[in-house]
């Protein structure tokens, strides 16, 4: 597996690749960066060049070049660079996991793989056979999905990575040619070793979807007070095994999760806005000012004050570098 190629794209395009191809994203970073608490959404990043690290509540990810991190969920992450220089800067692709996308595929390769069975005794006989398939649609209770996943990519993940970035050299081949290059790379990824997760993302039924429903609605109605009954209605689960689920999918409690909505949309009003602090302590659903100011500064390392006044400080065009973590 060679990231020559791919190291020379980033580096020439990680500037101004935006929008160029639906759902494609690339950053550079010539430093080692502090920890910065942010939210990672359902994306496939791959490392090219240099290493991160993320953290999800006690669980420790570290990956570099030639590995790819697989996200299913709205996570509270905190992440950073490792290892970078502005001769050997971290290098780094995305694509955003679009669940109707994987959807379409799995549905096409299940209709593919029907097909492709024969009539008479040996399709009874492949009927019995109960392992899983890319195409399969169904899910089971006996592997509960994690929220995120570290993994080699194998050179054929790479390849299709690599010809996706060379259409920015090519725009007007684009519109055509994204979608298919998008849709190989979900089927190397669900063909891969996170397979299982990535096809949780597409199967309406799975339990990872069944957590995903709840997360969407704590960040949804993150002010108002959580009762873990109701958060197990939203997911169609009863309240048992949805808190062990959901607790193996994002690492933490469904209140712990909340807090960390909190106090990240909590540090965006107070970067963007000019209220005081108890004002957005209670906009984000605290009762207590000083409550809020002690777990800001707890989870944040600085109290909400001066940590506004500092993101306020920083140049324009950092502020996207600290509140990105994957």
């Amino acid at each position: 597996m060679s990231l020559t190629e791919l190291r020379h794209l980033i580096a020439r395009h990680a500037e101004h690749a935006d929008g160029l191809v639906d759902g494609l994203l690339l950053s550079r970073t010539d430093w080692p960066t502090a920890p910065t608490v942010g939210m990672a959404e359902p994306v496939m990043a791959l490392v090219v060049q240099g290493r991160k690290r993320l953290m999800l509540g006690d669980l420790v990810y570290d990956y570099g070049a030639g590995q790819y991190l697989v996200v299913t969920v709205d996570l509270p992450v905190t992440g950073h660079c490792t290892q970078a220089t502005p001769e050997e800067p971290l290098l780094g692709f995305g694509l955003v996991l679009k669940p109707a996308r994987i959807a379409s595929l799995l549905l096409e390769a299940s209709a593919a793989a029907e097909s492709a069975r024969p009539a008479g005794p040996q399709r009874l006989h492949q009927r019995a056979d109960t392992r899983r398939r890319p195409g399969d649609t169904g899910h089971t209770d006996r592997a509960i999905p994690h929220g995120l996943a570290v993994s080699d990519a194998p050179a054929d993940l790479v390849d299709a990575v690599t010809r996706m970035v060379r259409l920015l050299d090519h725009p007007d081949d684009a519109p055509i040619l994204a979608p298919m290059l998008e849709k190989e790379i979900l089927w190397r990824l669900v063909t891969g070793e996170q397979g299982m997760l990535v096809r949780q993302i597409g199967l309406a039924d799975s339990r990872l979807t069944q957590i995903s429903r709840a997360i969407h609605w704590i960040r949804e109605h993150h002010t108002q007070t959580l009762r873990v009954e109701d958060l197990a209605h939203v997911a169609g689960m009863s309240v048992s095994p949805f808190h062990r689920h959901f607790r193996a999918v994002t690492a933490m409690t469904p209140i712990q999760y909340q807090k960390r909505i909190r106090l990240q949309e909590a540090r965006l009003m107070l970067m963007s806005s000019t209220e005081d602090v108890a004002t957005v302590g209670f906009a984000v659903g605290y009762d207590s000012a000083s409550q809020f100011s002690r777990e800001y500064r707890r989870h944040f390392g600085t109290p909400p004050g001066a940590d506004a006044a500092r993101l306020r400080r920083q140049p324009a065009g950092n502020d996207a570098a600290e509140m990105s973590t994957v």
